[in-house]
């Protein structure tokens, strides 16, 4: 990224940055409250620093959270040959591999972060989470 906070978005990898600022944070959490609980007289003598590295977290999820993503909700999956792909047409049904009354997927970026219900808003349809996947699970499946 340039200092003018232009992104060229072909090749930003928004997945990676949003990772890596979630570790940042995780990081810095995790520093922040072994120095308490170890040092507890040190605290005031290194409030700045810590002051300091939590400045610095904000203003790497401010450069994060203009980022667009794609979210999507995913009801199944089904296998099916190309010829049988072809013969869909309006009033074909397509078997999912998901049971009725399951939790729905929702993902962003192609990545599962959630699962929960269809739901009817405003003549609208919406999804009402019912399970959260943590941000620290997100982070070890984009590792392994």
């Amino acid at each position: 990224m340039s200092e003018d906070n232009s992104v060229d978005l072909d090749t930003f990898d928004a997945e990676k940055e949003m990772m890596e600022a979630l570790a940042q944070e995780a990081a810095a959490k995790s520093e922040s409250s072994v120095q308490t609980s170890v040092q507890p007289s040190a605290q005031t003598a290194s409030s700045s620093a810590i002051s300091d590295s939590v400045g610095s977290q904000d203003s790497n999820l401010d450069r994060i959270l203009d980022i667009p993503l794609v979210l999507s909700a995913q009801l199944g999956n089904t296998r099916m040959l190309i010829k049988d792909l072809l013969q869909l047409g309006p009033g074909s049904i397509v078997e999912l591999d998901k049971l009725a009354g399951e939790p729905l997927e929702v993902l962003v970026n192609e990545r599962l972060v959630a699962r929960g219900e269809v739901v009817m808003v405003n003549e609208k349809f919406g999804i009402r989470l019912t399970d959260v996947i943590r941000p620290t699970e997100r982070v070890k499946k984009l590792h392994s």
